[in-house]
């Protein structure tokens, strides 16, 4: 649930499944770096229209996710609504179906089920279902490579239908948004001489995202923003990786980051609420790929 340091009380009922109580970041994240993403969004997105586009693109994902996983509707879901929402994961939707399609709709629903509803850890759920994702550890070493990249792929839909599901309970816990293997994401991008720094400790814990959540909420309240916080952070986040993204791997970006693409394009795409398919296309992939 979303805390404010200023509200703990208030902030989730004592006993609720999978509450989520927010850590001290080991490093400090500055609200100068902050300042300076929240402008550059706002800049970006043009005017307040473009920002209001943005927040009602992110809330018609969080409908749809919800629409199709809730507890009511979850023994019903098809491979076409798995399809449907692998498209809004950019991070997964060039992998994650071939394994998922070859597994079979009961076994996904049920894996869904345990990872959103089931009684264990939050953390152990999220791996648990990733490695839904097998690994044939004698298979050849590019296969197994492959399997390991569609593994951490589903890592992120796992995490992005908890989110989405329920964005002010959970965070979004992505590999974009923090990677502790990588030490890198969005996280590090609000860190003062973060450049400089040869390792950020954050670590991986569903108590770290919801600590830099808190810390994000806070600064955009002093906004004076208090309406779809959750999504806010989710822009703000996608704000600070883009650039990032964009001053890394200018000249050397995939097919799914052309050249030609703008910086709100760029973010929207991290968010999944890119451009919509074309009837009767899908973005999608059906066969294993490098991405």
């Amino acid at each position: 649930m979303l805390w404010f340091k200023k509200q703990p009380d208030s902030a989730a009922p004592i006993g609720e499944p999978d509450t989520i109580v927010p850590c001290s970041l080991s490093v400090a994240l500055d609200s100068g770096q902050f300042q300076q993403h929240f402008a550059k969004l706002n800049s970006q997105a043009e005017d307040a229209a473009g920002l209001e586009a943005l927040l009602a693109s992110l809330q018609m994902k969080s409908q749809l996710f919800s629409s199709l996983l809730n507890v009511q509707s979850l023994p019903s879901l098809t491979m076409d609504g798995i399809e449907a929402l692998l498209e809004m994961v950019f991070s997964a939707r060039r992998r994650v179906f071939p394994a998922l399609q070859a597994l079979g709709v009961e076994v996904i629903r049920k894996a869904i089920q345990d990872l959103l509803y089931g009684d264990g850890a939050l953390v152990e759920r999220l791996q648990t279902f990733s490695e839904i994702v097998q690994i044939d550890e004698t298979a050849d070493k590019e296969t197994r490579k492959q399997a390991a990249k569609n593994r951490r792929a589903a890592f992120d839909f796992g995490a992005e239908m908890l989110h989405f599901n329920n964005p002010a309970k959970y965070p979004l816990m992505t590999r974009w948004v923090w990677d502790q293997n990588t030490v890198s994401g969005a996280l590090r991008e609000f860190i003062r001489g973060n450049d400089s720094l040869p390792d950020v400790p954050l670590g991986n814990s569903p108590e770290m995202f919801e600590g830099a959540r808190a810390w994000l909420a806070e600064q955009i309240a002093e906004q004076g923003l208090y309406k779809d916080v959750p999504f806010w952070i989710d822009l703000v986040e996608a704000q600070a990786y883009s650039e990032y993204f964009r001053s890394m791997a200018e000249g050397m970006l995939s097919a799914d980051f052309g050249r030609g693409i703008t910086p709100q394009e760029q973010l929207k795409k991290f968010l999944g609420i890119d451009a919509e398919r074309k009837a009767g296309q899908s973005k999608v992939k059906r066969d294993t790929v490098v991405h």
